[in-house]
């Protein structure tokens, strides 16, 4: 098998689903002896890159800027010179750049693009970018049903779900409830202790996450005799101080402002899960797919959310009990007494591997390359 040059286009390296996935499928492109080339305005996650082996492309390609329109030039002659097989965008306007980029090359040289959509965005003209790669990559089911229905002309044969996955490794099944844990983030955070239940949502300082949702289950709980706490690790960010403010309020309207810790992310995120005995994802936008949800199945966690979008898909699939039909407050205090009461789930296969899912990217960038290099088969 010859060693393939994949050249993959996003915004930056900061943070996120779409970062992790470039640096994972990277990662498995080198470990395979093949060269994985990322272009992007950097950021902090380049060193994860580079650290894997992947190399790094600087180029202000997501900047929602005319001006951008002048770094086509650079990415065409990107791809000539490092004769890239396969070129792989993972948002919407580096994906623009890289349509414009590969116009202008004689066919002979042109490389296959590959998209992948890797979130519910609102159909448009400028959306629809994601759909003009020779095979697009839908990371679930969800969005793979949202791209077929807002893109009808779209030809089913090109999407292809290939779903993100967790590493076991990394979020290994822990004992519950974990009580070493629990007691160390109760050191650390006063609001952790105490002898009830931990519930655990992590995600960004928005409204969209269900911060205040979260908030009233939990005082509900307290209202039936629970000791229950509840951390919201990565909801206290740099430009969110207003936001904080609000939900700590509502947190001592409610009268549980003793109780609930607002936190910044933590990189001990899997033992956060091992520590807790509740999972929350409860996103009011439908999310495309939901990592919360197999990281913390991967720990031995129940995991509790509203059935919409890519987390209702994934519950659907490995823990029904958790699925509560959206925004049915009354249905979600219930399903928590009930997970809260049985022993924490034990499935005896986990579907969603990160190994599950380079394989199939890097099967479908040989296949794609494989065609390339075979007029006929094109």
């Amino acid at each position: 098998m010859r060693r393939l040059t994949v050249i993959q286009l996003l915004p930056a390296l900061e943070a996120g689903g779409v970062e992790r996935s470039a640096i994972e499928v990277a990662e498995a492109r080198v470990a395979a002896g093949h060269r994985a080339i990322v272009v992007s305005a950097g950021g902090r996650l380049l060193p994860a890159l580079e650290q894997v082996g992947g190399e790094h492309i600087r180029l202000d390609i997501g900047r929602k800027s005319l001006l951008t329109l002048r770094h086509v030039p650079a990415l065409r002659a990107l791809f000539l010179r490092e004769s890239a097989d396969v070129v792989h965008a993972r948002s919407r306007l580096p994906a623009w750049l890289a349509v414009r980029a590969l116009q202008g090359m004689a066919a002979s040289r042109r490389p296959p693009l590959v998209t992948t959509v890797h979130g519910l965005n609102s159909p448009s003209r400028y959306s629809a970018v994601m759909t003009r790669g020779e095979r697009i990559i839908c990371v679930s089911d969800t969005v793979r049903r949202y791209v077929q229905s807002h893109y009808p002309q779209v030809d089913p044969g090109r999407l292809q779900v290939i779903p993100r996955g967790v590493d076991p490794d990394l979020f290994p099944r822990a004992p519950h409830p974990d009580a070493a844990l629990r007691q160390h983030f109760a050191g650390e955070i006063a609001q952790l202790g105490g002898s009830g239940p931990l519930l655990l949502l992590p995600g960004r300082g928005t409204r969209l996450k269900g911060h205040a949702d979260a908030l009233r289950l939990l005082a509900s709980l307290r209202l039936q005799g629970s000791d229950a706490r509840l951390w919201l690790p990565g909801a206290r960010e740099v430009g969110r101080e207003a936001y904080i403010a609000e939900m700590q309020a509502e947190a001592l309207r409610l009268g549980i402002g003793g109780a609930v810790a607002f936190t910044a992310p933590t990189s001990r995120i899997a033992d956060a899960y091992a520590a807790s005995s509740l999972v929350l994802q409860l996103s009011r936008k439908p999310e495309a797919f939901g990592r919360t949800v197999i990281e913390a199945l991967s720990v031995g966690r129940p995991v509790l959310g509203w059935a919409h979008g890519g987390v209702g898909e994934l519950l659907a699939k490995l823990q029904p009990a958790g699925a509560v039909p959206a925004f049915d407050e009354s249905a979600l205090l219930a399903s928590a007494v009930t997970l809260l009461a049985q022993p924490p789930p034990s499935l005896a296969t986990m579907p969603y591997t990160l190994r599950a899912m380079q394989d199939a990217t890097l099967a479908l960038y040989q296949t794609l390359a494989d065609d390339a290099s075979n007029p006929a088969a094109r």
